[in-house]
């Protein structure tokens, strides 16, 4: 009789013939370096369906499209959807409010905003920017000044430009010029510096209202940028922005890249030096690949 013992060119030979003639029976032949070939038998407490964020959250945004706006029967459907949740999901629920924002689906996203907030999760800076954006998408005026004076009252010095920009874009279409100016002492008292598109607004309004004191000493203080920075196609192009807000390219992109990054090497500390003199930031150079943003 042949020894058939474990680690043995036999056994080795007669498990290969096993796995061939009962593939079923093995998943996989894993070679041991100290005792040659053994079976691996598949998982069965493992399953192929894996459930992700994403799916998760397309989900979710299935689970409450189709409700009526009613607050209890939309909280419901929400409570039952992280039922059984160990933690709450929340990077599943920030997916679904950025597809929700993309449909601008803005009842939505204010009634899972708060949802979220009644649950004691997701409060933060981007949570916070999102229903602003909401409530002012969606006509609910008094709601926005509301939730913008409890978070300039909270995080009054660390409160970003951005909470600024979408106030005094909305009394600038309101014609609430009254609060724009308010908005606008609090942004100079703090310290933070406005965008172009708050210097547009303010000066159109400053003409308006015949304060052309006030629009001179807005200029002086808030020079137009003499350039400005965007990416096309991935490569980043240095802008010449010329009085009445038009732009020409001052350099033209070659299809060798070195050369591009070697010029911007050369000029990079000139640059800097050209920004401080008319007042820009280092923040302001670095975030204005994509111009001047107007919030509407």
């Amino acid at each position: 009789m042949i020894s058939l013992r474990y680690g043995t060119p036999a056994f080795g030979l007669a498990l290969e013939r096993t796995a061939a003639v009962h593939p079923r029976r093995f998943n996989s032949v894993v070679v041991c370096g100290v005792r040659g070939p053994r079976p691996r038998y598949p998982r069965v407490w493992k399953t192929d369906r894996r459930i992700g964020t994403v799916s998760k959250s397309q989900k979710l945004v299935k689970c409450i499209k189709d409700l009526s706006n009613v607050k209890e029967e939309v909280y419901g459907a929400l409570d039952s959807f992280v039922a059984w949740e160990l933690e709450f999901p929340l990077i599943a629920v920030k997916k679904a409010l950025q597809t929700l924002e993309d449909e601008k689906e803005w009842k939505r996203i204010i009634q899972v905003i708060k949802w979220m907030f009644n649950k004691g999760q997701g409060k933060t800076m981007g949570s916070y920017q999102t229903l602003l954006n909401a409530l002012i998408e969606d006509g609910r005026v008094e709601e926005a000044e509301e939730l913008f004076e409890k978070i300039f009252s909270t995080y009054m010095e660390g409160l970003p430009r951005i909470f600024f920009m979408k106030m005094i874009s909305l009394y600038y279409r309101l014609g609430s010029y009254q609060k724009m100016f308010e908005v606008f002492a609090d942004m100079e008292e703090l310290g933070v510096r406005p965008d172009r598109s708050i210097v547009r607004m303010l000066s159109a309004v400053f003409k308006k209202l015949d304060m052309l004191e006030k629009y001179e000493k807005l200029n002086r203080k808030y020079p137009p940028p003499k350039f400005e920075y965007r990416y096309m196609k991935g490569k980043r192009i240095r802008i010449k922005v010329y009085p009445d807000d038009s732009t020409e390219e001052t350099t033209q992109r070659n299809s060798d890249t070195d050369g591009l990054e070697e010029a911007e090497s050369i000029n990079l500390d000139n640059e800097l030096e050209e920004a401080e003199s008319t007042g820009l930031d280092r923040n302001v150079l670095g975030n204005a690949a994509c111009g001047d943003l107007e919030f509407v």
